[in-house]
């Protein structure tokens, strides 16, 4: 059964919870700024037992989709990577694997969107793949929807990347301003 948090809580944090059975779902936001179609915020889920955490807020950052996709192996566009934040599809090799090759790459976080491109509600739970290797960049779960819908929008307009702003505390913007795509349920 569902709890409310206290406003100050959820505040403090700058994540949004929601309880699932006795674990705590911790929530993550981004806002796409750049193609305007896509301009929205999106939730994602932190990995749970690997990456590092941000601890700078990234005003704008360029969001990159690797090529190819999966990013099991070495980047064709990992000079674009270097830097900036790489927007990895799921699938091919462990989550922390494809985490490990963007830190490689020089990028700053990898967001992983599930590749069940019709999935618009189902949170995976990223774990370390058991062995003992690390990763320090954070590494983040994206629904398989909002991530086709954004992979789709810099197709649309011949975009190498989305400009974003991460993390995004939710509780500070008023409800109504809240630009949530419009194919997801909060």
């Amino acid at each position: 059964m569902p709890r409310a948090w206290p406003g100050w809580l959820s505040a403090w944090l700058c994540l949004c919870s929601a309880v699932h059975g006795l674990r705590i779902q911790q929530y993550l936001y981004f806002q796409v700024l750049s193609p305007g179609d896509i301009r929205y915020i999106f939730s994602a889920t932190p990995a749970r037992d690997f990456g590092g955490v941000f601890n700078t807020r990234y005003e704008q950052i360029y969001l990159v989709p690797t090529d190819p996709p999966e990013a099991c192996g070495a980047l064709n566009n990992g000079v674009f990577v270097e830097g900036q934040i790489a927007l990895v599809e799921r699938g091919g090799c462990s989550f922390l694997s494809k985490t490990r090759v963007v830190q490689e790459h020089g990028g700053r976080a990898v967001i992983i969107a599930d590749n069940a491109y019709d999935n618009d509600s189902s949170y995976v739970e990223m774990i370390q793949d058991g062995n003992s290797r690390t990763a320090d960049i954070p590494a983040l779960f994206l629904l398989g929807r909002d991530g086709y819908m954004i992979r789709r929008s810099l197709e649309q307009h011949g975009l190498p990347w989305a400009v974003i702003s991460i993390p995004v505390n939710v509780t500070s913007i008023p409800t109504y301003e809240l630009m949530q795509p419009p194919w997801t349920f909060w």
